[in-house]
This record gives structure tokens, sequence and C-alpha cells, in this order.
């Protein structure tokens, strides 16, 4: 649900006029995607059968329509495209299941449900070999984040690393086989699930962890202890990878999380906090690198911030409840997932409409 605003009219009449100004206007022409539009997501079915799927969806004239699905136990999150055609899916924390599926028709080919004492925390990546998969988990007797390591073939665990920190959340890999892991940092317990407790102790943290053994390579922390990192993506600037990260406001203050910043970025030494100045309602969604820009979408803000690569504001996209978000072919478009439909930036009013479903966090470009 969206969290009202004061002054919600005025608000929502400021942040339309920052997207018209700024960053999408300034877009070049040449970033459009008219091409073929398949996204692999996970979302809520809202027609009277209900539950929660993952699969396929796909522009079929002016609507997104399901071109594959799998009936899934409980909400999914992330999603992963694997070579081959087949897609994995991880249940939202405190998750219970990890599962393949073919994306061409949405059958399941492999489930596996985690060992006692365990949960996954919605998101898994492959290897540089494509050898094994790594899962973030939480240990729920002691609140500590994981890495779990899996066969690839079986999504069987074979190891387990730690990752310095709770609450962990997405991870990617970096060009030497590195893995980059989100720390949330937000404590919880067994028995509240996904209640947060004791804000106070919040120890957010971006780790590097090697890829052979799990050993730590590094770890980074905001000055702002009450921001926690959420999701994260590449860009680049100046010639140079950066990690884009979206984060989530926990200030018990409420006028200090609605103008809280939603985007750190990391350049492999330091990780540096971004405001926009403007009030964003202290919740990044998701994040995504396109057109030379960092995306965070904002569902309570019902929109798209923009940031050049630099970590220089650049705009806001207004969109009912924006939150997947995905870069189009080449990295030159982004399309955002909202309450009724699919934007391409920067021209929202043509994207197609999305109806009989919620597409959930998460999504991403197929072919």
């Amino acid at each position: 649900m969206i969290e009202a605003l004061p002054n919600r009219r005025r608000w929502l009449a400021q942040v339309a006029a920052l997207g018209a100004a700024a960053g999408p206007a300034a877009w070049a022409a040449g970033a459009q995607d008219d091409g073929p539009l398949r996204m692999a997501a996970a979302w809520e079915a809202l027609d009277a059968a209900g539950g929660y799927r993952v699969g396929v969806l796909e522009r079929r004239g002016t609507r997104m329509a399901v071109a594959s699905a799998l009936e899934v136990p409980t909400r999914a999150h992330g999603v992963w495209a694997e070579p081959g055609g087949t897609l994995l899916a991880a249940a939202r924390r405190p998750g219970d299941w990890l599962v393949r599926l073919r994306a061409a028709d949405g059958k399941a080919l492999a489930w596996n449900w985690i060992e006692g004492g365990r949960a996954f925390n919605g998101h898994v990546i492959a290897s540089a070999d494509g050898r094994h998969l790594y899962t973030t988990e939480t240990d729920l007797e002691t609140a500590q984040g994981l890495v779990g390591v899996r066969d690839a073939a079986s999504l069987e665990k074979v190891d387990e690393w730690p990752t310095h920190g709770m609450d962990p959340h997405e991870l990617l890999l970096d060009a030497d086989g590195s893995l980059l892991v989100a720390n949330g940092g937000i404590p919880t317990l067994p028995e509240t699930g996904r209640v947060k407790v004791e804000l106070h102790r919040m120890d957010a943290s971006l780790v590097r962890l090697a890829a052979g053994d799990g050993r730590l390579r590094g770890q980074w922390r905001l000055a702002d202890r009450r921001l926690s990192l959420r999701h994260i993506a590449w860009g680049e600037a100046g010639g140079r990878r950066v990690l884009g990260i979206a984060l989530q406001a926990e200030h018990e203050d409420a006028a200090a999380r609605r103008g809280a910043p939603l985007l750190a970025r990391f350049d492999g030494r330091q990780l540096t906090a971004h405001g926009a100045g403007h009030l964003l309602n202290g919740y990044g969604g998701d994040i995504a690198f396109a057109a030379g820009r960092f995306a965070v979408s904002c569902p309570r803000a019902d929109g798209v911030a923009l940031w050049q690569a630099d970590g220089r504001w650049d705009g806001f996209a207004p969109l009912p409840e924006a939150c997947a978000l995905a870069a189009g072919r080449g990295g030159a478009a982004l399309w955002a997932g909202g309450r009724d439909g699919a934007a391409q930036l920067p021209r929202p009013a043509d994207g197609p409409a999305i109806e009989g479903l919620r597409v959930d966090n998460h999504w991403l470009m197929l072919g």
C-alpha cells in the first residue's frame, strides 16, 4: 500500500514537474526499443484463482500477456535466466523453495526445498563457469547472512559462506569472478518472519567474497546506519565499472525517512550515498542501469528516480507503483513495470497495459 504523504497533491505535482523538466526528456531518441518485448518475471494473479506465478510475459498489441507460467507455493522474488532457455526463481524472504523452469512453457524441471534452520532471501545467480549457483540465505537461529553454494545441475547445497552481516539480499559477480553481496542489515527473529526488530542494531554493508572459498576480501558501510542496502546493478562511469545500490530508509523520524537517499554507488574503493533533494518516500524497489543512468524504482513515490552515472540527480519519471526495472537491448532503454502497465522511458504513455496480474519486484528482458 502506498504510504500517505503530507500535501500529497502538491507533492505529485512537484514530481511530475521534475519528470518533465529533467532526465527522461533528455534521453536520446535512439534509446527507444521497439522490438519484441519478453520479460521473465514473477507475479501475483488477480483473477478468481489467485496465487503466485513465475514465467514469461510478452507484449501482444497494447497489453502484456502471459506467455508461460508456473504456479509457485508462495510469493517469488528474483528471477535469473540461464543459457538454454531455463529460468531460476527463488522464494521471497523468508522463503523455503528454489525452482528451475522452462521459459517456453513454464514446466518445472527441478525444485529444491531449503534445509531446516535456513531461509532463502529471494535471489539466485550462477557462478562464472556455470557449475554452481549462489543464493542469499539467512541462518534463522542467529539471523546471520549466508551465501548458499549449490550444484547447478541438482540445485543441492554443497557449501555455505558467511556474508559477515545480517539480511543479505541481492548478489552479483564482479569481472574477476568475486561476489558482491548487499547485506540489508535489518535484524529479524525466526518467530516473527519479516517483522523488523531492534533497528538500532542495523548494520548494512556491501561485502566482496572470493569466488573459490567465500573468503572476505572487503567490506564497506555508509555513514548513515539507517540506510539498508538491498538491490544492486552494474553501471559504467568514465569508462570504469560502478555498482549502483538501491536503498531503503529505516529512520524512525518520518521526515528523515521520506527525504533519505535511495541510491549508493560503489567505485571499487568507496561506497557513497547520493540524495535526490526531493521526497522519494524512503523506499527503493529495484535498480537498473540504462542509457548512462542509474534508475531506482520508487513504488511508494509512484515513479522512477534517475541519476547520472557519476551520481548527479537526473530527474523523476512518474509511474504508479513503479517497481520492476530492466535494461533494454544493448542497455539503451529502460523498461519499468507498474500497477497498470509497462513503461519504456522516456515515453511511459506508450507502454503496454498490464491487466489481471501484479508484477513483483523484479523482471528481466529475454531475447
